[in-house]
């Protein structure tokens, strides 16, 4: 028997299917599909261009359109039905916006240079629309292969029937995508678990290659805080100036808050300490593990940059104001000040202990000034890291490179699992790639010159296959 079910196909045809999985990936960044949509449209496109490539492949996709211009596609591979509930393949259509003056390479023209395909939605999320869709031509070639029709008869050795969701509007929320299909159209994501963005990306730290693998995420709760000085003269200063008050705001808010660890960070601290052996990084991941937030900062300033980014948001409720508005004339004192504030908090903090937070960084004294309305909130989510699929997930990874470690972890921000959560429905974040090492994944996501590895690709298409395979087989 081969050791991995992509064994089973010819090199020459995963060469021909990682070629197009690039051309894939590369005609949906050409789609603009940027959120909010100035025209609306493009989400739709891109809905359009995945439901003609699953026609072409003897499927019969479904393309919805709650909101003009805002497209998801679904589509369904039989399974023989002795294998359980169907494995969900999920990911969004939309991205954010992108300024080309700031880019090395157009944004929207899907260029490669120096091994890497340079594009809005390289990572966030494209690469694993263009993944998920070249699995399910795989296996609707296999079931032509064996003389049945892949719209209607089930796909050799498939025991579970395997759906594919790609969905618009994630960015902004997901209400004119997954919420509205888990609303109305429950059937197409009715599932036994799902596979979604951000996981089983290869982090070199310590000597070690870890694949972390998505299990959990933070939730939201964005704040608009009005502060209420008092209109007047430029020439005459005073210490209720809005904009004063507001940097004063600013100043508390940006402040990092205490230390809290989740039991999927616990559970990725200890088993990266396991991984590490007896090393000196291992001893300070367990007193990480234990909640240490001295040892915390200490294990932090001996890693990069990036990973101190990553691993302080991973352990605490994170509140950044990025939005300040004050000001209409330069002689004129502001009596009104507006920050936007992006709160993401654990998965077991409410929206009403995040706003409780917030007033207390601000202080009694600015709370009596400010209007904190909420503008957006979603709960934090959390999938067991354990069972049949996750096995599956870390078993596929395991298998293709047996020097990693593949551990749960927690992603810093929110994606479209959160509208599965109704449903019954565990998400886990596995997008795999190798990367080379220093390359920061994360940093990508809404960066300038987001860009994927091609040889990361290559890596990462049998290995979503094989997760596939594994579990529904």
């Amino acid at each position: 028997m081969p050791s991995r079910p992509s064994d089973r196909l010819a090199p020459a045809a995963w060469a021909e299917s990682h070629d197009r999985l690039v051309e894939s990936l590369q005609a949906l960044i050409r789609i603009p599909s940027v959120n909010p949509p100035d025209p609306a449209g493009p989400e739709l496109d891109a809905a359009r261009w995945i439901a003609g490539s699953l026609e072409d492949a003897g499927l019969r996709p479904t393309v919805y359109e709650p909101v003009a211009g805002r497209g998801s596609v679904v589509a369904r591979l039989r399974g023989d039905g002795t294998g359980g509930a169907p494995l969900l393949l999920l990911s969004h259509l939309d991205v954010v916006p992108a300024s080309p003056d700031r880019w090395s390479h157009d944004p929207f023209a899907a260029e490669i240079a120096d091994g890497y395909l340079y594009g809005r939605g390289a990572v966030d999320m494209k690469d694993l629309v263009a993944m998920e869709l070249e699995v399910v031509r795989l296996l609707a070639a296999e079931a032509r292969a064996a003389g049945r029709d892949p719209a209607s008869d089930p796909v050799p050795g498939l025991r579970r029937d395997v759906l594919l969701a790609s969905t618009a509007d994630e960015e902004a929320g997901g209400l004119a995508g997954a919420a509205w299909l888990a609303a109305n159209h429950p059937e197409d994501f009715r599932a036994a678990g799902a596979i979604n963005e951000s996981g089983a990306v290869s982090h070199d730290v310590a000597g070690l290659r870890l694949y972390p693998i998505q299990v959990s995420e933070k939730g939201y709760a964005v704040y608009r805080i009005t502060l209420h000085g008092t209109w007047g003269h430029g020439s005459m200063p005073r210490p209720d100036n809005a904009t004063a008050l507001a940097a004063e705001a600013l100043r508390r808010l940006a402040q990092p808050g205490p230390v809290r660890l989740t039991a999927t960070m616990r559970a990725f601290f200890d088993g990266a300490a396991a991984a590490a052996g007896g090393t000196d990084a291992a001893r300070i991941l367990r007193a990480v593990a234990r909640g240490d937030e001295r040892l915390l900062e200490a294990a932090l300033d001996a890693c990069s940059p990036y990973h101190v980014r990553v691993a302080r948001a991973l352990v605490r409720d994170t509140i950044s104001p990025n939005i300040v508005h004050a000001g209409v004339k330069y002689n004129v004192i502001p009596g009104e000040a507006v920050i936007e504030v992006d709160c993401r908090p654990l998965p077991g903090t409410s929206e009403p202990e995040m706003r409780r937070q917030v007033e207390a960084r601000l202080g009694p004294e600015l709370v009596e000034r400010s209007t904190i309305e909420l503008l957006l909130a979603g709960e934090g989510v959390e999938a067991p890291a354990e069972g049949a699929l996750y096995e599956a997930l870390v078993g596929s990874v395991a298998a293709a490179d047996s020097d990693g470690v593949p551990l749960p972890v927690m992603a810093p921000f929110g994606t479209d699992a959160k509208h599965l959560q109704s449903l019954g429905v565990p998400v886990y974040g596995f997008s795999p790639l190798r990367q080379e090492p220093g390359e920061a994944y994360l940093e990508r996501f809404h960066g300038v010159d987001e860009r994927v590895s091609i040889e990361g690709l290559r890596w990462g298409l049998p290995v979503l296959y094989d997760a596939v395979r594994r579990f529904c087989g």
